[in-house]
């Protein structure tokens, strides 16, 4: 896997509830409700952080799943939130101005 840097977009509404977190594109008003894995890489995608590094040091540990299929798994979840505006992805670490601080 490339390395990937993932950062949450400043465009969207994020809220926490009840232990899911529930997203809306800014593109299509597309909404999205993350289960607990999808939360953990929402919570991490700090545009600093490689997804690889993300599954490795987070996923994997916490859930019981092989770090081939976290990766293809986060890798689908990734480029689908990115085709909607939600999460921001780069080759490079993303600037902490074009990014949103976690939701509470």
């Amino acid at each position: 896997m490339a390395t990937k840097y993932i950062a949450r977009s400043s465009d969207i509404a994020a809220r926490m509830i009840g232990g899911e977190m529930m997203i809306m594109s800014p593109i299509d008003s597309t909404f999205f409700t993350l289960n607990e894995v999808a939360t953990v890489i929402w919570q991490a995608a700090d545009g600093k952080t490689p997804l690889s590094e993300i599954i490795d040091d987070k996923i994997c540990p916490i859930f019981d799943v092989s770090s081939d299929q976290a990766k293809e798994d986060s890798e689908s979840f990734v480029e689908e939130l990115s085709k909607h505006g939600i999460l921001l992805v780069s080759d490079q670490p993303i600037e902490s101005s074009s990014r949103q601080e976690p939701a509470r």
